[in-house]
């Protein structure tokens, strides 16, 4: 088959032989050219990607990332707050039940460790720390048994502002 025009394509396991239409003597038992400069283009398969390819994937990964960051923030900060809200109502009830069982109210929050209600000061989730709880007391009686005032609520020591609009300290 000598001086036929050809169009072919052959995949092997490591290259690609792209043809154009030419004039060109084949090689009678694989059908690929076997003369001229030309005849045979490979293309190297390790060659690598061009600048555009990895500019358009590196724009398209930091689209995702662009969405997904804040996603993952608001997400970490709702977990704060349930975890705050969680402490909060504890200590509340061991202030209440201390107040209860010793007729008088804690005179600080190791009072509440100190005597079984708690076994360990909860970390605030915001300030990171277990002491800068903050505490209140109006020296008012929760009952008619109480013989001396105390500690009555206790709010986070954290000023950021929480989701819903109102700062951790006000909780």
């Amino acid at each position: 088959m000598v001086g036929h025009f050809s169009c072919r394509c052959r995949v092997g396991l490591r290259h690609l032989w792209v043809f154009s239409a030419m004039k060109t003597p084949l090689h009678s038992s694989t059908g690929i050219p076997s003369n001229g400069k030309n005849a045979l283009r490979k293309r190297n398969p390790e060659r690598g990607f061009t600048l555009i390819e990895l500019i358009i994937v590196m724009t398209i990964i930091l689209l995702l990332m662009a969405m997904a960051i804040p996603a993952y923030q608001n997400a970490v900060k709702k977990a704060k707050e349930a975890v705050l809200k969680e402490d909060l109502q504890t200590m509340r009830q061991a202030i209440d039940s201390y107040t209860v069982d010793k007729e008088k109210g804690p005179q600080t929050l190791e009072d509440l460790v100190q005597a079984g209600y708690l076994k360990a000061m909860p970390i605030d989730p915001f300030t990171h720390r277990s002491d800068t709880w903050q505490t209140s007391s109006d020296g008012t009686y929760n009952s008619v048994d109480q013989t001396d005032t105390g500690i009555q609520d206790v709010h986070s020591g954290s000023q950021e502002i929480g989701t819903d609009g109102s700062m951790y300290s006000t909780w």
